[in-house]
């Protein structure tokens, strides 16, 4: 076997093109966009760079010159933990561990040559909103920018040494007539029947006049402490323009008390059910593939992004509130979303766990995120859980 890193345009076009061949046969695989993943990759497309982050990739070929396996690895200085933690992603290979070990190796020399003591995967080379975890249970269609892989890969990762570093949960529950817990019932009614609270979706102008505004409110008090950043309002705006194309006012819900957000619930179309149809390519027949299927076989499944109340108003039944309100609206026959997805889910977060819960909604997928200590002596950690 022959390992190759990727250097030119023609290895970064066999890195997109090894994984199309070895899922050809695989119904439930959804071709992700290239640029989605090519852009990662270059310092024009990928800010990290700018801020002292690395990568590599490689191909590993058989005696016969096939690509057999991929794999990339990188630091990003974003990354605060107790021992310097590399990145592994993308990684994609035959069924074959002898491959697939020697594919990790390589990473984690390289990892090791530039300072780092431990890595984690497969996650992505940038937010852990994409990309990020091992599917282990659950092998149905991905939802946008999730991964998907095959189940043998497991075996992979844990024959390797890589533990558990957390598990990330998909939940999923029908939109319509599902019903919730008598006691969510009561808590929500008795803040719904307060005048100072407010519960209503976002539209117009308002939706890109003032709903970054609204976001940046909520999740800078609910959500900063925990992802280890806070969000300037210029990035929430250039965020909800890029959505804009698959914005559906009818999923931006907030919740006001005396005028001041306090709660939010943010969700999206899920676009994988269109992009299937463009085979990873947004070149001008993608675009008019992706007009005519969002126009006349529009996506039935929504994606919830974030839900977040401010600290001050939560245990309150704010989220119950939130979650009948926002039924009222949408368990109407003309509400064109079938089901709902609540993607990523982190095992250290029972809060929303409990949340999702409350919805009546089931676990439908897990991915687990690994973590490989370079010092096979030292004790290994999991995640850290959110009070």
């Amino acid at each position: 076997m022959k390992l190759i890193e990727v250097t030119t345009p023609a290895q970064q076009k066999e890195f997109i093109q090894m994984a199309v061949r070895l899922y050809k046969d695989e119904k439930n695989w959804i071709r992700p966009l290239d640029a989605d993943i090519e852009g990662l990759f270059h310092p024009e497309t990928n800010k990290l760079f700018r801020k002292g982050a690395k990568a590599k990739r490689w191909l590993l070929e058989d005696e016969k010159g096939q690509t057999i396996g991929r794999v990339a690895a990188f630091i990003n200085p974003k990354m605060k933990e107790k021992q310097p933690t590399g990145g592994l992603g993308f990684f994609e290979c035959i069924q074959n561990q002898e491959a697939a070990f020697l594919l990790f190796d390589t990473a984690k020399a390289w990892l090791e040559s530039e300072g780092m003591e431990a890595m984690d995967g497969p996650i992505n080379f940038g937010e852990r909103d994409k990309w990020w975890g091992l599917l282990v249970d659950g092998f149905s269609e991905p939802n946008y920018n999730m991964p998907w892989n095959f189940g043998y890969y497991q075996e992979f990762f844990e024959n390797y040494g890589f533990q558990i570093y957390f598990k990330q949960y998909t939940y999923m529950r029908p939109v319509q007539n599902l019903g919730f817990d008598d006691k969510m019932i009561k808590r929500a009614n008795q803040i719904i029947a307060d005048p100072d609270y407010e519960f209503r979706y976002i539209k117009g102008k308002e939706l890109q006049e003032k709903a970054p505004e609204y976001f940046n409110t909520v999740y800078n008090k609910a959500w900063a402490r925990h992802m280890g950043k806070t969000l300037a309002l210029k990035e929430t705006q250039l965020m909800f323009s890029k959505m804009k194309p698959i914005l559906d006012p009818k999923l931006i819900y907030f919740g006001f008390y005396k005028g001041e957000p306090v709660s939010m619930f943010i969700q999206i179309p899920e676009i994988n059910q269109i992009f299937k149809h463009v085979n990873g390519k947004m070149d001008l027949l993608g675009k008019l593939k992706f007009l005519w299927y969002k126009t006349f076989s529009p996506p039935n499944k929504m994606l919830g992004l974030v839900f977040g109340v401010v600290p001050e108003h939560q245990g309150k039944g704010v989220e119950s509130a939130m979650i009948i309100a926002y039924d009222k609206m949408s368990n109407q026959p003309s509400f064109p979303y079938k089901t709902i997805e609540m993607n990523w889910i982190g095992d250290f977060n029972p809060k929303m766990m409990r949340v999702c819960e409350q919805l009546l909604a089931e676990i439908y997928k897990t991915h687990h995120t690994y973590r490989y200590l370079f010092d096979r002596t030292k004790p290994f950690e999991r995640h850290k859980i959110f009070d």
